[in-house]
């Protein structure tokens, strides 16, 4: 039986944030023997424009081609993986997305903080939020920059819901891949008994699951103040255990016409200082209420 190979896109527009952002995937893509698309998009002129203006669609489509070859021989030679550069034309999040459909990729890797630059589109808001509800693969967004290679310690909060446990086993998978410690949190708001004794139960588990799975695990319940977000739970969580990477899961809506994600989702991806995996759920053939949080 053949073993599919690892595939990680990365969209940059050159910026510094998305230039830090490919160092840290292509050093993800060196652990997980991958290999690497870097994706720059350029952005279409509207019709009535292309009227009146030169269009030097072309000429741009060298340019960038040619600046990414330079990058690809720089990358290649500091961490010996297979590299393929694609130029693309459109709607960012569209190509983003079409791009990643077509090669497969079981992960994509941006940054969040890019200044726009002639010719292209800023990555942030919400070309992020619609890679993130649309990508068939999880995405990590990266907006921090002091961040250590490698990670040491995966943030995993656990609701209430059955699809966040999904990410356990995405939890699992890269952890293993930097012999990293998973940290178990779910934050209980109120005082309400089911809720809490659902939420122990579901950490445990998850706990007992990763254990078993020979990955180092420690998992925690803790009480919050209503007047604190979720998201600000999460990063004082992460904070205290020395956090490298936050994993959530995007909210049940996602899988239908929704625009947005999820009000903690979004508050999270944007305004994390370490990176956060988006993981959506997988489509259900029964009814389920929606997940709102992690």
């Amino acid at each position: 039986m053949s073993i599919k190979t690892s595939k990680i896109l990365i969209p940059i527009d050159f910026s510094n944030q998305s230039m830090y952002a490919l160092n840290q995937a292509c050093s993800l893509a060196q652990t997980k023997n991958s290999k690497v698309y870097i994706l720059s998009v350029i952005e279409e002129q509207n019709k009535i424009s292309s009227l009146f203006l030169d269009d030097q669609t072309d000429i741009l489509q060298n340019k960038v081609k040619s600046k990414l070859n330079q990058i690809c021989e720089e990358i290649q030679s500091k961490y010996k993986i297979d590299i393929e550069v694609m130029v693309s034309k459109g709607k960012v999040y569209n190509q983003i997305i079409d791009v990643s459909k077509m090669i497969s990729t079981d992960l994509i890797v941006m940054g969040t903080t890019g200044s726009p630059k002639e010719g292209f589109k800023r990555f942030i808001g919400s070309n992020a939020e619609r890679v993130v509800r649309l990508a068939q693969c999880p995405v990590i967004t990266i907006k921090g920059q002091n961040l250590r290679n490698g990670c040491q310690n995966i943030i995993l909060p656990l609701d209430l819901e059955k699809e966040t446990r999904e990410k356990i086993t995405y939890a699992i998978e890269y952890a293993r891949y930097w012999d990293a410690t998973i940290r178990l949190v779910s934050v209980l708001l109120d005082d309400n008994q089911q809720n809490k004794n659902v939420l122990i139960k579901n950490i445990n588990q998850a706990e007992r699951f990763i254990k078993d799975a020979g990955v180092s695990c420690s998992a925690e319940l803790v009480s919050g103040d209503k007047k604190v977000t979720l998201g600000d739970f999460v990063f004082n969580y992460a904070k205290e255990n020395d956090g490298d990477l936050i994993m959530i899961m995007t909210k049940k809506e996602e899988l239908s016409l929704s625009q947005n994600i999820s009000v903690t989702a979004r508050y999270i991806i944007n305004n994390s200082e370490i990176p956060v995996m988006s993981i959506r759920p997988k489509k259900q053939n029964y009814a389920n209420k929606s997940s709102v949080s992690f």
